[in-house]
């Protein structure tokens, strides 16, 4: 007897990791990608729909006490970065991670290029993150910098930029993994900006858990008497007063 199929030609259900990454993929996509374009160009911060469902944020933070999922961890306190730790996660990345990473690259390419040309860079990124990713390790940038975070009371972090080389992406996101007002109290994330020829201006954002913000990685386009300069960019997390605060970064150049 000859086996026969239901499944017309092209319906069959993507394999493997493909099925796997799917959820995450839509999630990203389904972003109204033109209105956070606008508020990252006013702001310089923009939250998503949520992108992780509870479950899942559950599973990356079990993860963080399983070190061998990670090439290093950090002290923060040591380092004089603030206080708490974080993790980098080692290759191959775990699915969410990986999912997201691709998924948002081309939306962030298109505001990086935009921002690029108003600036009057060089806009080196290619259209797919894995060739990036290849310039960025013939550079010697081959290390991950996926991170992991975990805050407890008392913990913060000072303002800084995640530059770990020549190889630059101008934008990046974290995901929020608990719930503000439940999990931890205080804990927000901050945004400082410094514009040209005046004061620096500050930005708070509360994570809702699983949802992700978009940010700038170093410098971004602002207005000013001349046209468009280059307005110094830094982040942190401010002083969690209660609880534990755990986050996802999404850094799209290696290290």
């Amino acid at each position: 007897m000859t086996a026969t199929t239901n499944h017309r030609a092209g319906t069959h259900p993507p394999a493997g990791p493909a099925r796997r990454s799917a959820p995450f993929a839509a999630r990203v996509a389904a972003t109204d990608w033109a209105a956070l374009g606008e508020e990252l160009d006013a702001v310089g911060c923009a939250l998503t729909p949520r992108l992780l469902t509870p479950a899942d944020c559950r599973a990356l933070i079990a993860r963080y006490d399983e070190a061998e999922r990670f090439r290093s961890t950090v002290d923060m306190a040591r380092h004089r970065f603030g206080s708490g730790q974080y993790r980098y996660f080692a290759d191959p990345l775990p699915e969410p991670v990986r999912a997201l990473r691709e998924a948002f690259y081309p939306h962030l390419l298109t505001v990086a290029r935009a921002w690029a040309d108003k600036l009057g860079r060089p806009a080196p990124w290619p259209d797919s993150l894995a060739e990036w990713l290849r310039m960025c390790h013939a550079a010697g940038q081959t290390k991950s910098a996926q991170i992991l975070l975990r805050y407890g009371a008392g913990d913060w972090n000072a303002l800084h930029r995640d530059l770990f080389g020549e190889r630059v992406f101008p934008l990046q996101v974290v995901i929020g993994l608990d719930e503000q007002g439940t999990d931890y109290e205080g804990g927000e994330f901050l945004l400082v900006e410094q514009r040209p020829r005046a004061q620096s201006r500050g930005t708070t954002t509360v994570l809702p858990q699983g949802h992700g913000l978009v940010f700038t990685t170093r410098d971004r386009p602002v207005r000013s008497a001349r046209g468009w300069s280059a307005g110094a960019v830094r982040h942190g997390v401010s002083t969690v007063r209660d609880g534990r605060r755990h986050s996802l970064g999404l850094v799209f150049h290696d290290a």
